[in-house]
């Protein structure tokens, strides 16, 4: 019962994806990959079940299905975060499966009593075979694992360089996912089959309760910054994170002098103080470059080298700066911490504590108590 509820909730997921309007890249991604893990799983209950025996012509095609995986999960958070490469590239990940399909054509070609006997006899006459493709899923599976996290620690590292929030754009859930695929294929080395399929069920559930909780994986409103960046600037962006992380080697190379920068810092400085557009709680670094009529790679690089802060550690630390004065005037000592935080432009508690925390190096509430101030 626990394959098969697997097996419908991943058959729910693709019927939601393929009537989705308007599917990224990603939302196709995830639905070939849900199908596939759908159809991963029913080959697996087919043999649990014994099944298996009425359809032995099927037999040996999902052994090796565990080396579609790991490229799915690295392609899905390639496309959702727009560090996608071209589809040509793309197809180099789905070799080793290809090659694992070849090297089973002496097993296909058997009759079938005799691919029979082989699974009755856990892989007789095969087994040199089967443990080089074991060792190839675990390799597999830990390497694009490794992939996946590295793409979302640039995704971090940009959503930062580019956005005063991170909230609903900073894909921990995908992060969680590829920690759960991680901890499977722990499973595969130290488990048995059916441990590892049932907590690739686990696994779905997961997907599916994430999925519809995050904005736009089974709705029409992406979760991720590819609807607010072109894929062109995207790729932009992205060749930056390649650069030094050090601001003064990062930009040395940069045509933009050092008078200039600080004529740029002046007047980022005055608009902040005249028009606080920190309290926007949806500021990027966009909508402030329009304001100062400048490029965003040219204020990035004024707020690096002249703040030593990314854009969201600077909007930030405007904010708190603001909160500081805002609990300090009488009239507003009737408010909450949490009214006046997103007065101040923070749009969730834990956005708030986490950065004051960041800054001050104590939460909110002790930093009141020092000042001896008094808030509802």
């Amino acid at each position: 019962m626990l394959y098969l509820g697997g097996i419908t909730l991943t058959l729910f997921l693709v019927i939601i994806l393929i009537s989705k309007k308007d599917k990224s890249n990603a939302d196709k991604l995830l639905t070939l990959w849900l199908f596939i893990t759908g159809v991963h799983l029913l080959f697996f209950y087919v043999r649990n079940t014994q099944k298996h025996l009425d359809f032995p012509y099927l037999l040996g095609i999902e052994i090796p299905m565990p080396l579609l995986h790991g490229p799915f999960l690295f392609l899905y958070t390639s496309a959702l975060t727009n560090q996608q490469q071209s589809w040509k590239t793309n197809l180099w990940h789905f070799m080793p499966y290809l090659l694992s399909l070849l090297s089973l054509i002496p097993f296909f070609r058997l009759p079938v009593q005799q691919k029979l006997y082989v699974y009755q006899n856990e892989g007789a006459g095969f087994e040199p075979l089967m443990t080089i493709l074991l060792f190839a899923f675990v390799i597999s599976g830990i390497l694009y694992s490794i992939l996946s996290l590295y793409k979302l620690s640039k995704h971090r590292k940009n959503i930062s360089d580019q956005f005063s929030f991170t909230e609903k754009i900073n894909l921990r859930w995908l992060r969680n996912l590829t920690l759960g695929l991680s901890f499977i294929w722990l499973i595969v080395i130290f488990g048995e089959d059916k441990h590892v399929f049932t907590a690739v069920v686990g696994y779905v559930f997961f997907i599916g309760y994430f999925g519809i909780n995050q904005l736009g994986i089974f709705t029409n409103k992406p979760p991720s910054i590819s609807n607010t960046i072109t894929p062109q600037v995207a790729q932009e962006e992205n060749k930056a994170l390649k650069s030094p992380s050090n601001p003064k080697v990062k930009y040395q190379k940069s045509g933009l002098g050092n008078e200039k920068q600080k004529v740029i810092h002046q007047q980022l400085t005055q608009l902040m103080q005249d028009e606080k557009l920190f309290k926007v709680a949806g500021l990027t670094l966009r909508d402030l470059a329009q304001k100062l009529e400048v490029h965003p790679n040219i204020l990035s690089q004024v707020i690096n080298v002249e703040e030593q802060k990314n854009f969201y550690d600077y909007i930030n630390h405007q904010r708190i700066e603001e909160f500081k004065q805002l609990i300090k005037l009488p009239e507003n000592q009737k408010f909450t911490l949490l009214a006046l935080a997103l007065e101040c432009g923070f749009n969730s508690k834990t956005s708030f504590n986490r950065n004051f925390k960041k800054v001050t190096s104590i939460s909110p509430a002790e930093y009141v108590k020092q000042q001896s101030i008094t808030l509802q």
